[in-house]
């Protein structure tokens, strides 16, 4: 009898080698039938897909053997409630992973690192947040279900299938945020008021989109901080967004000099700079009187680029030459406060007779 035991233990043991052996040798060259990835995350997802088929194939093939190896006095392993759970957990372990193989495999026909990526950005937005409410419902199922495979708790598991309704009221009061986070990240995931890597300015902070969750969101701000904000506020509160329709951007560079400066040789100077420099798109430049005030002039310089990072670029190198040209041509033009003097005689003070 224990020689049964042992051997039956020991095909149990070659049969999940096998599995694992078989999928290994064969998943390669079967995905790439279908998938061929272009990304280290791609070949990850892969990697991570493999690994649960290996279980998943142990868990498909046991159930068939086992009847004919099985020791008569032993029960079958495949009709314990271990046995059930762990398949249940194996299977949605294997789920989640397709999702995100299917999701790398539509990320990788498009490319967000082009200049003009707003259908990217869009699809990958939806993507993502479809996945992770996949990934929500394959966890509340599963959980349910292993629930229904536990006796002592079978009624609640049944209860959390069925009686949708009466949780729905019960989570609806005791989550009303959550939920309305949730409902906000469908309405930001399809009406797209952001979307991933956009340029944003919430809080008084400028960055961009790093992440959209289910219920919240993580802007990357300029100096790499992250900014977590719930979902419901882009929806909520009113923000900038700089890459809504397009990521070209315009930037100006204010000058305040004297009223004597000639404005049309500091036209043509900032002409030279942006057709000299490839951080200007080549479509917007203009330098213009914005104002007059009693000791100043207020000179806008006006350029686009091509999104955002380099529009400030393009500003600060504006501003170090412009201010640089007036300081070796027209240094007399920088902002000063005058005081003007007049000789007027002194009158006689004529009670006492002094002379002036």
């Amino acid at each position: 009898m224990l020689h049964e035991e042992v051997i039956f233990i020991l095909i149990l043991l070659g049969i999940v080698v096998s599995a694992h052996i078989v999928v290994a040798l064969t998943f390669n060259f079967l995905a790439r039938q279908f998938y061929k990835p272009k990304t280290e995350k791609g070949k990850r997802s892969l990697s991570k897909f493999s690994q649960s088929l290996k279980w998943g194939l142990f868990f498909v093939i046991w159930p068939i053997v086992e009847p004919f190896i099985s020791p008569e006095h032993l029960s079958y392993i495949r009709s314990h409630p271990l046995f059930l759970i762990l398949f249940i957990v194996n299977l949605s372990w294997i789920l989640i992973e397709l999702s995100n193989v299917l999701r790398y495999h539509f990320i990788d026909h498009y490319s967000i690192d082009k200049e003009d990526n707003l259908r990217e950005r869009s699809l990958f937005t939806q993507i993502n947040f479809i996945r992770k409410l996949v990934v929500i419902i394959i966890l509340i199922i599963s959980f349910s279900v292993i629930l229904m495979n536990i006796e002592s708790v079978r009624k609640f598991g049944t209860g959390l299938l069925t009686s949708a309704g009466v949780l729905g009221i019960i989570v609806g009061f005791a989550a009303q945020k959550s939920i309305a986070n949730l409902l906000a990240g469908f309405q930001i995931a399809f009406t797209q008021p952001i979307r991933i890597d956009d340029v944003v300015v919430v809080e008084g902070e400028w960055g961009k989109i790093e992440e959209i969750n289910l219920t919240f969101v993580v802007v990357r701000i300029w100096d790499q901080r992250r900014l977590v904000l719930p979902i419901n506020y882009f929806i909520e509160k009113p923000f900038q967004n700089w890459t809504k329709t397009t990521a070209d951007i315009w930037g100006t560079v204010f000058l305040y000099v004297d009223h004597t400066i000639p404005v049309a040789d500091l036209k043509n100077k900032l002409a030279e700079l942006l057709k000299g420099s490839p951080l200007w798109d080549g479509k917007v430049q203009v330098l213009q009187v914005t104002d007059v005030k009693e000791s100043t002039i207020e000179l806008r310089c006006l350029m686009s680029a091509k999104d955002s990072p380099t529009a400030f670029d393009l500003r600060c190198m504006v501003r170090e030459e412009m201010i640089l040209y007036i300081q070796k041509k027209y240094p007399h033009t920088l902002p000063k406060t005058r005081v003007w003097f007049e000789n007027k005689p002194l009158i006689s003070d004529s009670s006492t007779g002094a002379e002036p």
